[in-house]
């Protein structure tokens, strides 16, 4: 994960605001490149090894209401877990990409519906401080532009979840890079009930 971060920390600083838009991280998975953000498939864990997306200060958010239209991910070659998985597993359908960030048009809201941009979150999780976060990111976003680098940390998978094996992941990461400010922030949370503030991650 040490690794992820300093890759992610070096491209970004190595870059003009315009140029950042042209990178992504590096990954072992499916490249995919949706209207507004892009994500890396990791077959075997069914699901995004990270995606990647802007939050602008000039996008309206909040112009389009909550679609709720999970669905399979058609453009996975190898074809993306699917709305079954989740069903009676207690685990919520967790975005990477938050549905809120996409609610600028319809295109983007739709597409963070897809299930590659979902991964398994223990609800307490995906409903307390993960939510928290997303609210305190997107808020940072509304005030200057920046970029984002969400995704489950994969280096284990003792459960698994529907006939698609989808990997429960043990941890999410954040990384948010302010070209502005030239600053950059990490998050590592376990995925439970939040336990600390913010800062503690």
């Amino acid at each position: 994960m040490r690794i992820l971060f300093l890759v992610l920390f070096s491209i970004f600083i190595s870059c003009s605001a315009q140029e950042v838009n042209n990178y992504l991280p590096q990954s072992e998975g499916e490249l995919i490149h949706h209207s507004y953000y892009s994500l890396s498939y990791n077959e075997n864990a069914e699901q995004a090894n990270w995606v990647f997306y802007q939050i602008s200060n000039n996008q309206n958010l909040g112009s389009v209401a909550r679609s709720n239209n999970f669905r399979s991910d058609k453009r996975i070659s190898t074809t993306s877990a699917q709305l079954s998985d989740y069903k009676n597993s207690s685990y919520d359908r967790g975005h990477l990409v938050p549905a809120a960030d996409m609610s600028f048009n319809y295109t983007a809201m739709s597409e963070s519906f897809l299930m590659s941009n979902i991964s398994p979150q223990i609800p307490a999780f995906n409903r307390g401080i993960w939510k928290q976060l997303e609210g305190l990111v997107r808020n940072w976003g509304l005030q200057s532009s920046i970029y984002v680098v969400t995704g489950p940390i994969l280096n284990s998978c003792s459960t698994t979840i529907g006939s698609n094996d989808v990997c429960v992941p043990n941890y999410f990461f954040k990384v948010v890079y302010s070209p502005s400010e030239q600053k950059m922030i990490a998050f590592i949370m376990p995925n439970q009930k939040g336990e600390y503030n913010l800062k503690q991650y």
